[in-house]
């Protein structure tokens, strides 16, 4: 047997790092915990240990702290060539500051950034490099990037689209794994964009004799225990930002082209993993040190710390935005994207940064008038289980709210205001973010079209961001309690 035939790669995997550049302290020992200097030390750690090391980022390595927002993710981007990730595949948020960015950003990269379905509809092609063929001590690898229209709903240009579901990702894969399969492909990696559930959806759709060995995901932001294996297929994922990162430790047979061992580990990124690289440090600081200078000032301080825990739950901080821009916008019902907070918490002592690393996308607030009948079909739609798995559009509404839903049933069980129940042939105003009006079909589960049928449509603000801004700064010691606006029985 030849000692050829098998060969030892380790795999490094990160997803949704969101500009999480910083380390932080935790505990009473001061431990450093995260960021990008000692995620760096790590990896030049395990470089310099194993022979055929490769580092994978599976979406969106961008949006979510101040140093991206200020650069537009051009801090990211040099920040990342630093880390020289072998592959990258793109995130729903890689889109966030426009197509045309992208396309810059993407300029930018010295590393491969791969993508097989999107596409330039009228011409049929591919936006981005659909899949790359590593070779890698002898071994052919072949990388094939996946994202799905579920998590590219704010691209809404007619000229660019992507295949809609996942049987139309699970086609693009076989016709990519067909046309190289005489080319000895001793390893087939999918980095996908979409989701664990999803994931593991697609790993039972794939066809075996294509050869898919493992699937390395994201969106889900999903913490594992061990990887799943659907199909045959690994399917793993690191949580989210740099307080973790994902490592297998794998042997390839090369002449059945599969993987005959594996471990799987998700390591977490602390002091005690590596020594934190020092110069990764001082170029990240660079960054930090401008956006300090414009951010660091005091706008209020809330009376106690608001969390933001789980998107798919009623929050404090949540209830506290959706009562500010009820407020602003005259309305019965709020529904503030619950992932548009994109931090754990908020306060006591809020500076205008805090703020915008909390609430980092901004957008306007629209106003439109509903039937009683309708605003139920928006609460059961949002509430219902298959909403609240992680991948879902959930939302944070404001005080008067009083949503029953149950579980058992599948259905909303009551809907109050200020105790009054909500009538069908009633009308009620709402707000609701423009990306959430774009995407109201599948988000809210009503068309665009029945939400202006009875008023049109109407512009509180082009800036929530602004609304938020400055009413924290005109009210001091404001508090927020979970109510029950959201109840689950």
């Amino acid at each position: 047997m030849s000692t050829q035939r098998f060969k030892k790669f380790t795999i490094l995997h990160s997803n949704d790092m969101h500009g999480d550049f910083l380390a932080e302290v935790q505990g009473a020992e001061g431990d450093l915990i995260g960021g990008l200097a000692l995620l760096s030390g790590y990896l030049n750690q395990v470089r310099a240990e194993e022979k055929n090391v490769l580092y994978l980022i599976s979406g969106d390595m961008v949006q979510g702290s101040m140093i991206d927002s200020e650069f537009k993710g051009v801090s990211t981007m040099e920040i990342m060539n630093y880390l020289a990730p072998d592959v990258v595949t793109l995130g729903n948020h890689e889109l966030d500051y426009g197509l045309a960015h992208l396309l810059f950003l993407e300029k930018m990269a010295n590393f491969p950034i791969v993508n097989a379905n999107l596409y330039i509809k009228k011409y049929h092609r591919r936006l981005m490099r659909p899949y790359l063929i590593l070779n890698v001590d002898g071994f052919d690898i072949m990388f094939i990037g996946i994202i799905t229209e579920a998590v590219l709903a704010q691209l809404k240009l007619d000229e660019v689209g992507t295949f809609i579901g996942l049987e139309d990702a699970v086609a693009e894969v076989g016709k990519i794994c067909n046309a190289y399969k005489d080319e000895d492909i001793d390893l087939t990696i999918l980095l996908t964009h979409i989701g664990f559930e999803s994931d593991k959806e697609l790993a039972a759709m794939l066809d075996p004799q294509w050869g898919v060995d493992m699937i390395i995901g994201g969106h889900s932001h999903t913490i594992l225990e061990q990887p799943a294996v659907v199909n045959g297929v690994l399917i793993a994922q690191a949580g989210t930002g740099t307080d973790q990162i994902g490592r297998f430790d794998i042997t390839v047979d090369d002449d059945t082209n599969s993987i005959v061992e594996w471990t799987w580990q998700l390591i977490p990124v602390d002091d005690d993993l590596a020594e934190p690289d020092g110069e990764l440090q001082k170029f990240i600081d660079s960054f930090k040190e401008i956006v300090d200078r414009k951010y660091n000032t005091i706008i209020c301080r809330l009376a106690r710390k608001l969390t933001h825990p789980r998107r798919e739950e009623e929050t404090a901080l949540g209830n506290l935005f959706a009562d500010i821009l009820a407020e602003r916008a005259g309305v019965d019902v709020v529904f503030v994207g619950s992932g548009s907070i994109r931090g754990e918490g908020l306060g006591p002592l809020v500076t205008l940064g805090n703020l915008y690393e909390v609430f980092p996308y901004d957008d306007s607030l629209l106003k439109f008038t509903v039937t009683g009948a309708q605003l139920k079909h928006i609460f059961a739609h949002i509430m219902r289980p298959e909403n609240r798995t992680g991948e879902g559009e959930c939302y944070q509404v404001n005080r008067p709210v009083q949503a029953v839903y149950s579980n058992g049933q599948h259905a909303l069980e009551s809907l109050s205001l200020d105790s009054t129940p909500v009538v069908d042939d009633g009308q009620y105003t709402i707000a609701v973010q423009g990306y959430h009006f774009k995407n109201s079909d599948a988000n809210l589960g009503i068309t665009n079209a029945d939400l202006t049928a009875l008023a049109g449509s109407q512009v509180v603000t082009t800036s929530v961001r602004d609304v938020l801004e400055e009413h924290l700064r005109s009210h001091q010691s404001l508090n927020s309690q979970i109510e029950g606006r959201l109840t689950y029985r």
